[in-house]
């Protein structure tokens, strides 16, 4: 089998090499899955449930030692990284609960008894993106654990290293050999070869738009389910009468946490006019007081961009773009980028485009209707936040945005009892939230006549 390396975005220089499976690779790893499962499955609910609290107490015991990984393979600053290892194993805590919960219906009819079961699919197909290769990782493969499934997991080329310590953990914690297993390599080869695949039953894709698209027309011509959790350029809409320093002190780590490498990122900041000149002058200060830096450094509040190819798109969207100001970062080796602040018209490419970077386009709106249309003025739908004290005008604003999760005074996306996932061109179906391991179910309907 070939190898490809891993690179530290850092320092650009290699960290390990890691196998490039084959198609031969995906059929066998397929092949023990739907073994496991099977065995996984017939366990007593109980069972499985202790499982998964195994597996989970693993990865809390594992916790530091995954952190330092992602610093290394993902650039994340040392503090988020501890916390997106730790919400690993949270999501398996809370999962861990759906194998003695999820239950079916008794249904009234005539002439004898009715009743539904949540059957697993079989195995799930999972592909990751590589800007959090953890996190989104756990939101699929726990509740399809939990519901019964085995899942093979395709990690990014570029993050692996977490996801393969996550497959070994798994084991470790007494998980059946094939049940939970993760393929390395191309996603031209491991990817479209599970949605092919006849045995994978159902994929959860999470990355850009343009590939999940691919990724539903594949599933569609093999009849599968699939979830996707696709692009974003959310809103960050702030009225005259928010409490505009909070606000103004809360942007950057809605658009620049994880250097900006976010699907969630509030990318369109949206300032109602009256207030307009008043916020940029809060914004200055917040953004120079973001710190960029190694994201070993326990005070780093940003680390590196991914790659030097990524680092170079990012950068094109600043040509010939009104730069308001920016922040600052190291020089020398590593893939780094100060954040950008930029004055922008809609139809600007740096106000329509993921950027998936840590650039923030600020538009003025005149009123709350205006506030509204401008946020919906995009493709997609995925997140956004409203900054108001006016418990009405957010209500009506939250309703009148065509997105998936959005906050009111905040710009918090994720939490793991509450569902996740995007309108228009951000997805398809939701993750996350307390109904997540039925989406990893098909509804089986049986009747029993007693006449």
């Amino acid at each position: 089998m070939s190898a490809f390396t891993v690179i530290d975005p850092s320092t650009g220089t290699p960290i390990r090499d890691v196998p490039r499976a084959g198609m031969e690779d995906v059929d066998a790893a397929v092949a023990r899955a739907v073994v496991a499962q099977r065995t996984w499955a017939a366990l007593a609910p109980v069972a499985r449930a202790d499982a998964l609290r195994s597996f989970a107490r693993r990865v809390e015991a594992a916790v530091e030692e995954l952190a330092q990984l992602e610093v290394r393979n993902s650039g994340h600053p040392i503090s988020a990284a501890r916390w997106e290892a730790g919400h690993v194993a949270q999501v398996l805590n809370y999962y861990s609960a759906d194998p003695e919960r999820l239950s079916g219906r008794q249904i009234p009819v005539a002439g004898g008894l009715d009743v539904t079961f949540h059957e697993a699919y079989g195995v799930i197909g999972v592909i990751v993106p590589w800007n959090f290769p953890m996190t989104i990782a756990a939101w699929a493969f726990a509740p399809a654990l939990a519901a019964g499934n085995a899942v093979v997991l395709k990690p990014a080329e570029l993050t692996p290293l977490t996801a393969i310590r996550l497959g070994e953990l798994a084991r470790e914690s007494g998980l059946p050999d094939g049940l939970f297993q993760v393929v390395t390599g191309s996603g031209s080869v491991v990817g479209q070869r599970l949605v092919e695949h006849p045995d994978v039953r159902k994929i959860v894709f999470t990355g850009s738009t343009e590939v999940g698209v691919d990724v539903a027309a594949g599933c569609a011509r093999a009849l599968k389910p699939v979830t996707l959790e696709l692009g974003g350029k959310s809103a960050n809409i702030v009225f005259e009468d928010a409490d505009l320093e909070k606000a103004a002190a809360a942007v950057p780590g809605s658009v620049f946490d994880n250097a900006g490498q976010d699907c969630c990122a509030r990318s369109r900041l949206l300032v109602q006019r009256s207030v307009y000149d008043r916020f940029l002058e809060l914004l200055e200060p917040a953004v120079q007081k973001w710190r960029v830096g190694h994201p070993g450094d326990e005070a780093t509040d940003m680390g590196p961009l991914i790659s030097a190819g990524h680092r170079d798109t990012v950068a094109s969207f600043l040509d010939g773009a009104n730069v308001a100001f920016r922040g600052s970062a190291p020089s020398g080796d590593g893939f780094w980028f100060a954040p950008a602040v930029v004055i922008a018209q809609p139809g600007d490419r740096v106000a329509r485009e993921e950027i998936f970077g840590p650039v923030v386009s600020v538009l003025p709106f005149e009123d709350e209707a205006d506030g509204i249309r401008l946020a919906n003025d995009t493709v997609y739908g995925l997140a956004g936040s409203v900054w108001t004290e006016n418990l009405g005008r957010a209500v009506r604003v939250t309703r009148g945005v065509d997105a998936g999760v959005l906050s009111v005074n905040s710009h918090s996306s994720v939490r793991y009892a509450t569902p996740f996932g995007g309108m228009k061109a951000s997805g398809l179906g939701r993750e996350l939230g307390p109904d997540a391991a039925e989406h990893f179910t098909q509804t089986k309907n049986v009747f029993f006549a007693t006449d």
